[in-house]
């Protein structure tokens, strides 16, 4: 197997502060078939990179990637500050559990996002609730014991 590792970042000015810009960051990483000739590995790397910039873009245009300006920052122990994530989204480890069941599967991230907006109505995978996301994740377990 080969690996890809793909990011997105994205820097955008906070309003009202001379230079002053947040940044946003995603990466993914993607397990490639070595059996794929060149021009399908190019494909899949497109179409991966793809899903992860739309993922950035629609977060930023969501709102949802975005602070609120007039909450103050919360601060763990240290004193540093950390990010606030909405309790009802799917968390990364789930997402990831995701990617990894449909890879077992052969679902490429193509189809698990079709499979997403149409049974969830989210733009992707990273739309999903906590609950839509457990829901996907058995529902993928069952189909693939009854592969099995």
């Amino acid at each position: 197997m080969l690996k890809a590792v793909l990011t997105y970042s994205k820097k955008i000015p906070v309003a009202g502060q001379q230079f002053s810009s947040q940044s946003y960051h995603l990466s993914l990483e993607s397990e490639i078939s070595e059996g794929l000739s060149a021009g399908q590995i190019q494909q899949k790397i497109h179409d991966t990179f793809e899903l992860v910039k739309n993922s950035v873009e629609q977060e930023l245009q969501s709102g949802r990637g975005q602070r609120e300006q007039s909450a103050p920052a919360a601060e763990n122990k240290a004193g540093e500050e950390r990010k606030e994530f909405s309790p009802g989204k799917a968390t990364n480890k789930q997402l990831k559990y995701l990617t990894d069941l449909a890879r077992e599967r052969n679902i490429t991230l193509n189809a698990l996002t079709d499979q997403v907006k149409e049974l969830y109505h989210v733009d992707s995978i990273y739309g999903l609730s906590k609950g839509d996301a457990s829901k996907l994740v058995e529902s993928l377990k069952r189909e693939q014991r009854k592969a099995a």
